[in-house]
């Protein structure tokens, strides 16, 4: 399966431990986000993975932002993509 992954700069560090656990689990993951901590705009990462997803570029995505709504959003305005949020209480 091929994953595709989205962030902002405020999500690098979680995107890289996400990345390296699904690779360990033989995941095949495409980074669409980036990888500097200098401001990246979430809007860019959310369309670029929900398109990858609705052009069958790969099977799913993962999106990550400082609060998981505004990169959902940008997603959602893509036709035939449907994002929610997941949070996890440590």
């Amino acid at each position: 399966m091929k994953i595709g992954i989205g962030n902002d700069h405020s999500a690098v560090v979680m995107k890289n431990q996400i990345s390296e656990y699904l690779k360990g689990k033989g995941y095949e993951i495409v980074n669409y986000g980036t990888d500097s901590e200098e401001s990246y705009p979430y809007p860019i990462a959310g369309e670029t993975v929900a398109k990858a997803v609705v052009n069958h570029e790969v099977d799913c995505g993962i999106l990550i932002c400082g609060t998981g709504i505004g990169i959902g959003l940008a997603a959602n305005k893509v036709k035939g993509i449907r994002c929610a949020k997941r949070t996890q209480q440590c």
